[in-house]
């Protein structure tokens, strides 16, 4: 009995620690537009969370932008902003990793489905920007640690159609998933 009361009081406790730490909207909203350019910050839509911890829309865009709060229930601040065609594939991807499909397997099932006609991707280049780093502090608006990295979505891009290495080298862009409907170029500056 004491055991299962420990377990409750556990659940109960982690409950509590994780709805007092999801940040305001305002907060959070902040914190998601760091990621797009200073020009398409005011109009993004963003995805955060709810006091309970559930995925909400914070806010409706006005733009061509969708950012993503970073998840409070993660250590280290990450958040990214895409350009809205990208979302059925972005949404569709975050449904699969809440059924705990995630890596290769996830892909599979996304790409399959675009070649299926259930899901849409778009044809032409699309951007999408991450940013992370140890913490975003509201007050002064800056991400402790920031690193921001580039992916170009070009789905079926090959090394042949566009003349970039598939092979990762630090600062350089390369084209990772390659022939594949979630091809994309990577841009990721060296860590200072």
């Amino acid at each position: 009995m004491t055991r299962i009361l420990g377990t409750i009081a556990l659940s109960v406790s982690f409950a509590l620690n994780a709805w007092a730490a999801v940040p305001s909207a305002e907060v959070q909203i902040a914190g998601a537009v760091m990621a797009a350019p200073a020009e398409l910050r005011d109009g993004a839509a963003v995805l955060g969370y709810s006091p309970a911890g559930e995925r909400v829309m914070l806010r409706k865009g006005s733009n061509e932008m969708f950012c993503l709060a970073s998840d409070p229930a993660r250590e280290n601040f990450n958040v990214a902003c895409y350009h809205k065609d990208l979302d059925p594939f972005m949404a569709r991807g975050r449904e699969l990793t809440a059924q705990k499909i995630t890596g290769e397997k996830r892909n599979e099932i996304r790409f399959q489905e675009i070649k299926a006609g259930k899901l849409k991707m778009p044809s032409g280049m699309r951007m999408l920007y991450v940013l992370t780093g140890s913490r975003f502090d509201p007050a002064s608006g800056k991400v402790e640690n920031a690193y921001l990295r580039w992916v170009i979505y070009v789905p079926n891009a090959t090394a042949a159609s566009t003349g970039f290495s598939t092979k990762p080298a630090e600062g350089a862009p390369w084209l990772m998933l390659e022939g594949t409907p979630g091809a994309h170029i990577m841009i990721s500056p060296p860590r200072k």
